[in-house]
This record gives C-alpha cells, sequence and structure tokens, in this order.
C-alpha cells in the first residue's frame, strides 16, 4: 500500500481491503429559500463516478498555503499530492479536511469528561497501482446540468480565504468554477466549539437557467449499526432507493443480501438507477415509495437505504454502544439521506457507521440565471 500518514486523518481511522471500484467566528444563518421545492437546490452526484484513487488533481503549493494563509488556528500538512488542511479550537475541538477534494476526514469534538472523541468515519484502503483510496468521512457530491446536454459537477476545490480564531470559531472556505466560468461554487466548513458545518453556495453566472442535484455526504462512526437509532423522523415520509455512490461513499459489497437471498439488482443497476435519464426523478420516486415513518426511535440495525421527505430540520442519531449523540441539522435542503450497512459486519470495523446526507436526490433545483442557492448542513455535539 502506498504510504499515507493516516495520523492527519481521524484518529481511528480504519485500513482494510479495496472497495471493489477503481473541505468565521461566527455562522451566516439564512432562511430556507420561499419557493416550490422544484426551485431550490442541492448537492450530490447522480451518476457513477471515478474511484477516488483514479482522480488526478494539480499538484498543491503547501508552502504558498502556509505563508499565506496559516494562523486562525490553521495549519497545513502536504500529504502525497494532497494538502491537509488542520483547523483546532482551544477548547480541544479539531477538524481536518483535505485539498484538492474537499473531504473532511475528521472532526474530534470535546466531551463532556474533558476528552475528545471522533465523530466521522473514515477509510483507507489499497487502490488501484498501490494508491491509497480515503473514502467516508464529509464530503459534497453534486452535479449540475441542463437540457443542451451541459454537466459540470465541482470536484477540484481550491481555498479561497480563512476566518476566525482558535478561541471562537474557524471557518475555511473553498471555491470551485466551472471551465465555462458559468458556475461558481464555494464551500465553507466551519468549526465552533459544539458544531461542525459544510455550507454550500452554487452562483449561476450564465444566461440559462440548470438543474441541480447532489447531497453533503456524512459517514458518522459508531459501535455498530445494531446499538444506532436515529430520533425525530416519525411522520417522515420515506422512499427506499439503491444506495447513493459518490466518490467517497463506503457501501459494504454484499448490501441488500440476506443469508440465503441475493441482491436484487446488481451494483451496476443499482448506479444506473440513479442517474437514469429514462426516468425522471418524480417517476422513480412514485414507483419506490413505501409510506411514512412510524417509528421515533428508528432503529438501525438492518440495512437500509431511504430517502426522506419532510423531515423535521434536525434529528439525532444516538450510538449506546459508545454513549454518544449527534445532532445532525439542515437548511436549504428538502431531503434526507440515510444509509444503514447492517449489523453482519464487525463491530468497530469498516462498516460501523452511518451514512446521513442532506439532499436533493428526488427533486432536482432549479437554479435560474443570476441567481445563488444556499445549503448547509450542521453536526452538532450536545455531549459537551
Amino acid at each position: 500500500m502506498a504510504a499515507i500518514n493516516t495520523c492527519l486523518l481521524s484518529p481511528n481511522v480504519i485500513s482494510g481491503s479495496p472497495f471493489s471500484r477503481s473541505p468565521s467566528k461566527s455562522i451566516s444563518t439564512f432562511p430556507t429559500p420561499l419557493c416550490s421545492p422544484l426551485h431550490y437546490s442541492s448537492l450530490t452526484r447522480i451518476v457513477l463516478l471515478p474511484g477516488v484513487a483514479s482522480i488526478s488533481y494539480p499538484p498543491i503549493d503547501t508552502e504558498y498555503l502556509e505563508s499565506e494563509f496559516s494562523g486562525h488556528g490553521v495549519t497545513f500538512t502536504e500529504v502525497n499530492e494532497s494538502c491537509v488542511v488542520r483547523m483546532a479550537l482551544e477548547n480541544g475541538s479539531i477538524a481536518t479536511l483535505m485539498l484538492p477534494s474537499g473531504l473532511i476526514t475528521s472532526y474530534k469534538a470535546q466531551m463532556w469528561h474533558g476528552g475528545t472523541m471522533e465523530l466521522l468515519h473514515t477509510t483507507v484502503s489499497e487502490g488501484q497501482n498501490g494508491s491509497p483510496v480515503i473514502e467516508g468521512g464529509v464530503s459534497l457530491a453534486c452535479n449540475c446540468e441542463n437540457d443542451d446536454g451541459f454537466s459540470w459537477s465541482p470536484s477540484s476545490w481550491a481555498l479561497h480565504q480563512v476566518k476566525g480564531d482558535p478561541q471562537g470559531s474557524i471557518q475555511v472556505e473553498l471555491i470551485c468554477t466551472s471551465s465555462d466560468g458559468k458556475i461558481e461554487a464555494k464551500y465553507m466548513v466551519t468549526l465552533q466549539e459544539d458544531l461542525l458545518t459544510s455550507e454550500i453556495k452554487i452562483f449561476n453566472l450564465g444566461m440559462a437557467s440548470f438543474r441541480m442535484t447532489g447531497s453533503v455526504l456524512s459517514h458518522l462512526t459508531v459501535s455498530t449499526p445494531e446499538a444506532s437509532y436515529a430520533v425525530g423522523l416519525q411522520g417522515s415520509d420515506f422512499f427506499s432507493n439503491p444506495p447513493f455512490l459518490a466518490d467517497f461513499s463506503i457501501i459494504p459489497p454484499a448490501f441488500g443480501k440476506t443469508k440465503n437471498q441475493p441482491s436484487k439488482k446488481s451494483f451496476g443497476e443499482i448506479f444506473s438507477s440513479w442517474g437514469t435519464k429514462n426516468q425522471s426523478p418524480e417517476k422513480i420516486a412514485e414507483k419506490e415509495l413505501e409510506g411514512e415513518e412510524t417509528d421515533n426511535y428508528k432503529h438501525l440495525t438492518d440495512d437500509m437505504s431511504k430517502i426522506y421527505k419532510n423531515a423535521p430540520r434536525n434529528f439525532t442519531l444516538i450510538d449506546r454502544g459508545r454513549r454518544n449523540s449527534v445532532v445532525v441539522g439542515r437548511d436549504g435542503f428538502k431531503e434526507v439521506y440515510l444509509l444503514s450497512p447492517g449489523s453482519r459486519h464487525e463491530s468497530y470495523g469498516r462498516y460501523s457507521y452511518i451514512c446521513v446526507g442532506q439532499a436533493a436526490l428526488l427533486q432536482p433545483i432549479i437554479i435560474e440565471s443570476q441567481s445563488e442557492w444556499r445549503g448547509k448542513q450542521s453536526l452538532h455535539n450536545p455531549n459537551m
């Protein structure tokens, strides 16, 4: 395996066999746009994406970043061909993200007992040609397209600015622009004493509207899904769909199988169903609608992949094994994606996580010409 300094990622990073597929002092708040579900935006890739190890990024000048942006509680370290950005507060909370991918690999939150606990689940495995493949964490996956065949996804992020200080909060702002200059995306990662937020802004600088689909995907570490519960989703409509695969998604290879029954769909069928152009998202949603969530204390022990509509802005993920909880919140997004890999895997292992996504998967978001959309996910630590 190619060498990688895993101490700069999650402190409980999981190394495993490769999966079979070759990143201010205060958080700005904003109201949810007052418009129909078809006129606000979301982030996630609904097409088959290349494996992380196959993505080619331009070189990063870490020395320049260190001289230009250091301070504010932020440091920069070169790891292989990437740069690890470390945000550290004086209360002990720490977050790390990688450039240029924008992947947040670690969020160590301060706990009531005085120590810190890792809240994110990140894995490192060997990919093609022996290069490391990093999966999990918190990532942005979005695709912008129109009826003329235009399609663009932000993937290579540049550092734009750093705000704040280690006494209060730190914000790292990244930027990515389409090759024709018609779309600009900004990604703000903000660390506060008890909160980590990921906020996306999409600017349509062109003369035509476009559709955006996607999600902010968070892999939250747990002892085992058998000890995990989602609290607060009662009354939400849900849709069962195949797992959503983005650059950094972790999906068990036997997902959806029972002990004596093979998967209903192959991986190719699963991923192509997300990106199909033969069916509208509305038709897919209509076909897959299962009903209304009746359990306010949803046990996540079985493998599941669901999209919730009409869900509350905040719900809580509880891990009884680690005696920990995380409050997951959103702004701008109207859907919640929830995936559990099930409890047939080793505890505290590669598949000991719950994936949560603030999303626009069923309903694309239309960004009008010369307009802006914002969406945000927050991970609140209530355990201080």
